[in-house]
């Protein structure tokens, strides 16, 4: 499994409250993505950066969702200044405490 950690700086800070609301109105778009497990919106305390960490089951999986229209999809929901930066992790073993099961990777 692959964890893919994304993060951008927005031109303007935004609430928490905001945050719930531009981030509802996105989810809906990563349900049925082939190979995404699990996405955990993120808000820095300062509201000024915000990102996801997406857990993948491969790679290359990911690789194929982090496109051009992705990143411009980005820019156009955050503003111009929201240039996303990407990492991915390796994520041999994650231990899930809400169905009490330990996951190692194949």
């Amino acid at each position: 499994m692959i964890t893919a950690f994304v993060q951008f700086r927005l031109p303007q800070p935004i609430t928490l409250d905001k945050a719930k609301e531009i981030f509802t109105s996105t989810a809906p778009k990563y349900r049925g993505v082939q190979g995404l497990i699990r996405k955990y919106y993120l808000l820095a305390e300062d509201g000024q950066t915000v990102g996801g960490a997406y857990l993948w089951r491969s790679r290359d999986e990911a690789e194929q969702f982090y496109t051009d229209e992705w990143s411009r999809f980005i820019r156009e929901k955050y503003g111009d200044g929201a240039e996303p930066s990407l990492q991915y992790f390796s994520s041999p073993v994650i231990v899930d405490n809400l169905t009490g099961d330990i996951l190692k990777d194949d």
